[in-house]
Protein backbone atom coordinates (compact mmCIF):
# COMPACT_ATOMS: atom_id res chain seq x y z
CA UNK A 1 0.00 0.00 0.00
CA UNK A 2 1.38 3.80 -0.84
CA UNK A 3 1.62 5.29 2.29
CA UNK A 4 2.04 8.66 0.56
CA UNK A 5 -0.22 11.72 1.30
CA UNK A 6 -3.07 12.57 -1.17
CA UNK A 7 -4.12 16.24 -1.51
CA UNK A 8 -6.71 16.08 -4.17
CA UNK A 9 -9.72 17.49 -2.47
CA UNK A 10 -13.71 18.09 -4.22
CA UNK A 11 -13.18 22.15 -3.85
CA UNK A 12 -13.77 24.19 -2.24
CA UNK A 13 -12.37 22.66 0.86
CA UNK A 14 -13.50 24.07 4.29
CA UNK A 15 -12.96 22.64 7.88
CA UNK A 16 -14.93 23.73 10.51
CA UNK A 17 -14.64 23.41 14.45
CA UNK A 18 -12.91 24.65 17.46
CA UNK A 19 -14.29 28.17 16.83
CA UNK A 20 -12.50 28.31 13.52
CA UNK A 21 -13.53 27.93 9.62
CA UNK A 22 -10.75 26.82 7.92
CA UNK A 23 -10.81 27.96 4.07
CA UNK A 24 -9.20 28.38 1.03
CA UNK A 25 -7.62 31.71 0.05
CA UNK A 26 -9.17 33.78 -2.35
CA UNK A 27 -8.21 36.88 -4.75
CA UNK A 28 -10.54 38.77 -2.34
CA UNK A 29 -7.76 38.33 0.62
CA UNK A 30 -4.70 39.35 -0.69
CA UNK A 31 -5.00 42.84 1.93
CA UNK A 32 -5.32 40.36 4.55
CA UNK A 33 -2.37 38.40 3.24
CA UNK A 34 -0.61 41.07 3.58
CA UNK A 35 -1.43 42.45 6.64
CA UNK A 36 -0.95 38.86 8.00
CA UNK A 37 3.06 38.28 6.11
CA UNK A 38 4.32 41.83 6.13
CA UNK A 39 5.52 41.02 9.86
CA UNK A 40 8.76 40.40 11.33
CA UNK A 41 8.14 37.30 13.27
CA UNK A 42 6.82 35.95 9.98
CA UNK A 43 10.18 37.15 8.12
CA UNK A 44 12.17 35.62 10.82
CA UNK A 45 10.39 31.81 11.28
CA UNK A 46 9.24 31.38 7.80
CA UNK A 47 10.62 31.19 4.40
CA UNK A 48 8.02 33.60 2.91
CA UNK A 49 9.34 36.80 1.28
CA UNK A 50 9.72 39.98 3.34
CA UNK A 51 8.92 42.91 2.82
CA UNK A 52 5.71 41.22 1.64
CA UNK A 53 3.84 43.68 -0.46
CA UNK A 54 1.03 43.27 -2.44
CA UNK A 55 2.71 41.66 -5.66
CA UNK A 56 4.19 39.06 -3.34
CA UNK A 57 0.93 38.21 -1.76
CA UNK A 58 -0.37 37.78 -5.45
CA UNK A 59 2.76 35.55 -6.23
CA UNK A 60 1.98 33.63 -3.08
CA UNK A 61 -1.77 33.02 -3.82
CA UNK A 62 -0.96 32.11 -7.39
CA UNK A 63 1.59 29.56 -6.21
CA UNK A 64 -0.86 27.93 -3.22
CA UNK A 65 -3.36 27.79 -6.08
CA UNK A 66 -1.02 25.92 -8.65
CA UNK A 67 -0.15 23.51 -5.54
CA UNK A 68 -3.79 23.01 -4.69
CA UNK A 69 -4.50 22.16 -8.33
CA UNK A 70 -1.60 19.67 -8.99
CA UNK A 71 -2.40 17.82 -5.69
CA UNK A 72 1.01 19.24 -3.64
CA UNK A 73 -0.31 20.85 -0.96
CA UNK A 74 -3.49 22.74 0.54
CA UNK A 75 -3.10 26.32 1.67
CA UNK A 76 -6.13 27.68 4.25
CA UNK A 77 -7.14 30.85 5.57
CA UNK A 78 -7.63 30.60 9.43
CA UNK A 79 -10.96 32.49 10.28
CA UNK A 80 -13.24 32.82 13.50
CA UNK A 81 -15.99 34.23 11.09
CA UNK A 82 -15.82 31.91 7.48
CA UNK A 83 -14.07 35.52 6.17
CA UNK A 84 -11.39 37.82 7.54
CA UNK A 85 -8.19 35.86 7.52
CA UNK A 86 -6.39 35.93 11.39
CA UNK A 87 -3.57 33.29 9.73
CA UNK A 88 -3.04 30.47 7.56
CA UNK A 89 -2.29 26.43 8.31
CA UNK A 90 -0.68 24.27 5.28
CA UNK A 91 -0.34 20.74 4.67
CA UNK A 92 1.71 18.86 2.22
CA UNK A 93 4.20 15.75 1.90
CA UNK A 94 6.93 16.03 4.45
CA UNK A 95 10.00 17.58 3.71
CA UNK A 96 12.10 14.96 5.48
CA UNK A 97 9.95 11.95 4.42
CA UNK A 98 7.22 12.83 1.78
CA UNK A 99 5.04 9.96 3.31
CA UNK A 100 4.58 12.76 6.07
CA UNK A 101 2.10 14.63 5.98
CA UNK A 102 3.98 17.61 7.43
CA UNK A 103 1.87 20.80 8.66
CA UNK A 104 2.82 24.64 8.74
CA UNK A 105 1.10 27.56 9.99
CA UNK A 106 1.19 31.24 10.43
CA UNK A 107 -0.86 33.90 12.66
CA UNK A 108 -0.84 37.32 12.20
CA UNK A 109 0.14 39.74 14.67
CA UNK A 110 -3.05 40.79 15.92
CA UNK A 111 -4.29 37.35 16.33
CA UNK A 112 -1.49 35.84 18.41
CA UNK A 113 -2.17 34.55 21.64
CA UNK A 114 -5.53 33.58 21.71
CA UNK A 115 -4.92 29.60 20.51
CA UNK A 116 -5.71 30.31 16.80
CA UNK A 117 -2.67 28.20 15.90
CA UNK A 118 -3.08 25.10 18.46
CA UNK A 119 -7.22 25.00 17.21
CA UNK A 120 -6.38 25.25 13.85
CA UNK A 121 -3.70 22.30 14.08
CA UNK A 122 -5.64 20.02 16.26
CA UNK A 123 -8.37 20.44 13.25
CA UNK A 124 -6.13 19.66 10.84
CA UNK A 125 -4.38 16.44 12.36
CA UNK A 126 -7.86 14.89 12.60
CA UNK A 127 -8.58 15.70 9.17
CA UNK A 128 -5.51 14.37 8.17
CA UNK A 129 -6.63 11.44 10.06
CA UNK A 130 -9.74 11.11 8.14
CA UNK A 131 -8.76 12.86 5.21
CA UNK A 132 -5.52 12.34 3.67
CA UNK A 133 -3.44 8.79 4.51
CA UNK A 134 0.45 8.89 5.15
CA UNK A 135 2.69 7.39 7.48
CA UNK A 136 2.58 10.57 10.50
CA UNK A 137 1.69 13.91 11.12
CA UNK A 138 4.97 16.23 11.40
CA UNK A 139 6.02 19.46 11.72
CA UNK A 140 9.09 20.93 11.69
CA UNK A 141 9.93 24.14 13.80
CA UNK A 142 13.23 25.70 13.90
CA UNK A 143 15.58 25.53 17.13
CA UNK A 144 14.40 28.67 18.96
CA UNK A 145 10.98 28.90 18.06
CA UNK A 146 9.50 29.08 21.40
CA UNK A 147 5.85 30.25 20.34
CA UNK A 148 5.81 27.35 17.63
CA UNK A 149 7.04 24.74 19.60
CA UNK A 150 4.56 25.61 22.12
CA UNK A 151 1.70 25.48 19.79
CA UNK A 152 3.14 21.27 18.87
CA UNK A 153 3.17 20.26 22.93
CA UNK A 154 -0.41 22.13 23.32
CA UNK A 155 -1.57 19.97 19.80
CA UNK A 156 -0.20 17.03 20.89
CA UNK A 157 2.95 16.34 19.33
CA UNK A 158 6.67 15.31 20.85
CA UNK A 159 9.92 16.01 19.78
CA UNK A 160 10.66 13.06 17.48
CA UNK A 161 14.15 11.25 16.90
CA UNK A 162 14.46 12.36 13.40
CA UNK A 163 17.75 13.72 11.88
CA UNK A 164 17.19 17.33 11.88
CA UNK A 165 16.30 18.81 8.22
CA UNK A 166 18.62 21.88 7.12
CA UNK A 167 18.12 24.09 4.75
CA UNK A 168 18.73 27.29 3.10
CA UNK A 169 16.22 30.03 3.52
CA UNK A 170 16.87 33.77 2.96
CA UNK A 171 20.59 33.52 2.55
CA UNK A 172 20.61 31.81 6.29
CA UNK A 173 21.56 27.71 7.29
CA UNK A 174 17.91 26.73 9.07
CA UNK A 175 18.20 23.55 11.26
CA UNK A 176 14.78 22.26 11.50
CA UNK A 177 13.71 19.65 14.37
CA UNK A 178 10.59 16.98 13.90
CA UNK A 179 7.70 16.98 16.04
CA UNK A 180 5.44 13.85 15.29
CA UNK A 181 1.43 13.71 16.73
CA UNK A 182 1.50 11.79 20.15
CA UNK A 183 -0.99 9.53 18.23
CA UNK A 184 1.23 8.48 15.11
CA UNK A 185 1.81 4.39 15.61
CA UNK A 186 1.80 3.04 12.10
CA UNK A 187 0.34 4.30 8.56
CA UNK A 188 -2.91 6.93 9.18
CA UNK A 189 -5.75 5.55 8.58
CA UNK A 190 -7.98 6.54 5.49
Amino acid sequence: MDSRPTFDFPGPLRIDGLGLHLREWSDDDVADLVALYDDPEIDRWTPVASPFDTEAALAYLAAAEQKSAEGRAVQLAITTDGERPEGEILLFPGSADERDVELAYGVGAAYRGRGLATRAVRLVVDFARRQVGGRRIVLCIEDGNTASEGVAKAAGFVLADDEPVVRTAKGRVVVLRTWSHLEDEGPLRR
